[in-house]
């Protein structure tokens, strides 16, 4: 969990209370854990309660309230009634949470946690009453410390399991979630064993929900302890946040399975630091993780999109498949993801991701993704709900950080499909207002069966131009066959920068005379090449920036939080009045247009962080990388890089994670410089 401080100044302050610092000497984090040799997994929870079969599902306040005075029991009603009344207790949603603060500091003189009054006037057994009653289950929270996380410290389980576990089985408790703040060193195996004895001792059936960062690699001991456990630090209601989250929970496929899941945090759907593009892929990759997944925005107030997302069926069939896999990486290379998961009848759940800030095309095979050989395969939309055939290419034009999610099978049902068509782009989206562009559109049957009168046609914002160039129909497409169109587009001269949608309407039919039509939006960007000479990369603006933690900051350093929170860039004691000031993750991506020939830059990991922080620093021309740094810490000077990006169309500046996890990570551009014609 975390409060509303930073996750630094929370660091810091469970630091003071001397507690094991997320990262420090001697425990592990889940990115070490991607270059040590895993430890076997076992087969089965070595004891086995018959609990979280399934990853739970549910709701918990945190991401959205924190602890602010919204967070009261007419909110948890509220939550309960929207379940039932919205459907998402149908698509499987059970448990409905309570996070932090919903206990008064002390305790009474028998020792007992006492909920606060003003935000449960009746208490927790009723607000548990109320949402039993309601065909769902009941959650709570607290910590394996002397105290929770929030900075009001409230009273944590350490030494009080026994009571707390019996209080929270007599208020009719379901879920436990259990931190790791203020722990005072103790071994947390240990501390954790303690609670779920404490539980079971209760009898009640209590999903045990491990809290503790993953700083002791929780996934290698915790299959006969907890029933889920967290891999990675805090989640944030941002890109980069939710990307950096992501790619440590992965690697640990092999670690989950029913009643043992790999936990990379509750979800941020709906909350509006993302866009609905960005919170699909969010859910989608959540999900073939066979994540948990515990909805945290306030239902009262999302949009109609926020529960489209949430209430997807088809997707959350895939994260609550009983055969218990995690999804598997197959291929990730330039940003392009192949994630697949091997279902309980035998299909595979596909995720094609694009972690890239334009649009990509993503390939693969039914048979890279574990299916077998078959004369022809069944493919599912989960998010478009529709079905198609395929001789066996899966391949989409995914839009910039999205996600085309499929369900693929090798069974005999193919042939009762249309086939599936694949509309793609060719070619640069970066649109000079007032200049013709060139676009080139593909459309290519990846079907066992034909697709006849195929058409195609591209249109653009009111004012643009749009023109073929080429044919834009076809009588047959067989196999692998495409249909090529060029196009000229030329935005009016007056067009603000920024990013605007062409259509691009394809048609065609089936062999069983079936028409199919499809709409793909095209994203292009109307840029301006930077100026000739000598310019400083802050003051030019960015066509994409993705980041850790808080926004990318310009000539200050990160501060996690709201833009401009930020401090002079310091980095081993010298100050430097330009640049960009980041947090690992982080990516930001300029157009060039080719109009240039050098980027030099100092970088280091800002001095406000102390000790603290990794970072590895890379610019990438066009896709390709064209210079590094090697990991960089605080003991480190600034370093100079440079590279060669003659030609480029565009650049992306990265800092990326040192190995030891991204706690402290704030990296620093300092003094950027673009030298172009």
């Amino acid at each position: 969990m975390r409060h509303p401080l930073t996750r630094n100044t929370r660091r810091r302050m469970i630091g003071a209370l001397s507690v094991v610092l997320l990262c420090s000497a001697g425990l592990s984090t889940p990115a070490q854990a991607q270059e040590a040799e895993p430890e076997k997994p076992p087969e089965q929870p070595l004891v086995d309660d018959g609990l979280a079969r399934t990853p739970p599902m549910g709701f918990n306040n945190w991401n959205t309230t924190h602890c602010r005075a919204e967070f009261n029991e007419a909110m948890v009603k509220s939550i309960a009634d929207i379940f039932v009344e919205k459907g998402l207790k149908d698509a499987g949603y059970e448990y409905v949470n309570l996070d932090d603060c919903w206990a008064l500091p002390e305790r009474d003189a028998d020792g007992k946690l006492v909920p606060d009054p003003v935000r449960f006037p009746n208490g927790i057994k009723a607000v548990a009453d109320y949402v039993h009653a309601k065909g769902l289950k009941f959650g709570i929270y607290t910590s394996a410390g002397t105290k929770t996380c929030n900075v009001a410290g409230f009273p944590g389980g350490l030494g009080h399991e026994k009571s707390d576990a019996q209080q929270f089985a007599d208020w009719g408790v379901d879920y436990l979630k259990y931190d790791n703040c203020n722990n005072q060193g103790v071994d947390a195996k240990q501390r954790y064993i303690t609670m779920r004895d404490a539980l079971k001792a209760t009898g009640r059936p209590i999903v045990y929900s491990i809290c503790e960062w993953g700083e002791n690699r929780p996934w290698e001991w915790a299959a006969d302890v907890g029933h889920l456990w967290r891999t990675t630090g805090d989640i944030s209601d941002n890109w980069g946040s939710m990307l950096g989250i992501m790619k440590q929970n992965l690697p640990l496929a092999p670690y989950a399975g029913p009643g043992r899941w790999n936990d990379p945090d509750m979800l941020e759907v709906g909350n509006g630091g993302m866009t609905d593009t960005e919170y699909r892929t969010h859910f989608s990759m959540w999900s073939i993780m066979a994540a948990p997944l515990l909805i945290g925005s306030d239902l009262r107030e999302v949009t109609p999109e926020t529960f489209e997302i949430l209430g997807n069926k088809e997707v959350i069939a895939v994260d609550q498949d009983p055969l218990g896999r995690q999804g598997e990486v197959v291929t990730s290379e330039g940003g392009r993801w192949v994630v697949s998961k091997e279902m309980r009848d035998g299909s595979r759940a596909v995720a094609l991701f694009n972690e890239s800030a334009t649009a990509q095309r993503i390939a693969t095979s039914a048979e890279a993704v574990g299916l077998p050989k078959a004369a022809g395969y069944s493919v599912r939309d989960l998010w478009q709900h529709k079905s198609y055939n395929s001789a066996g290419a899966l391949a989409a034009t995914v839009p910039a950080h999205g996600t085309v999610m499929l369900r693929v099978s090798a069974d005999g049902d193919w042939a009762a499909y249309p086939p599936a068509v694949e509309t793609a782009v060719e070619g640069s989206t970066f649109v000079q207002a007032g200049k013709q562009s060139q676009l080139t559109t593909k459309v290519t049957d990846l079907g066992r069966t034909p697709a006849l009168k195929v058409s195609v046609a591209l249109s653009g914002p009111s004012g643009w131009s749009v023109r073929a160039t080429s044919a834009t129909s076809a009588d047959t497409l067989s196999t692998g066959q495409t249909l090529r169109t060029g196009w000229t587009v030329q935005a009016p001269s007056d067009t603000p920068k920024g990013s605007y949608d062409l259509q691009l309407r394809t048609s065609y039919r089936s062999s069983t005379g079936a028409r199919v039509t499809s709409t793909l939006p095209v994203t292009v960007r109307v840029v301006a090449p930077p100026p000739g000479g000598t310019t400083a990369l802050s003051s030019l603006d960015w066509i994409s920036a993705a980041n850790g933690w808080g926004p990318v900051e310009k000539d200050t350093s990160n501060g996690e939080s709201d833009a401009g929170d930020g401090n002079p860039i310091t980095v081993n004691g010298a100050v430097f009045s330009r640049g960009l000031g980041v947090h690992a993750e982080s990516a930001v991506e300029y157009y060039l247009g080719g109009a240039c020939t050098t980027l030099t830059a100092q970088v280091g990991v800002d001095d406000e962080e102390g000790s603290e922080g990794s970072v590895a620093f890379e610019i990438w021309a066009d896709g390709k990388k064209a210079a590094s740094t090697g990991v960089l810490t605080n003991a480190d000077a600034a370093q100079a890089i440079s590279a060669d990006v003659t030609g480029a169309e565009v650049v992306r500046l990265v800092a990326a994670d040192g190995g030891d996890g991204v706690t402290s990570d704030h990296g620093d551009w300092a003094t950027p410089e673009l030298t172009c014609s």
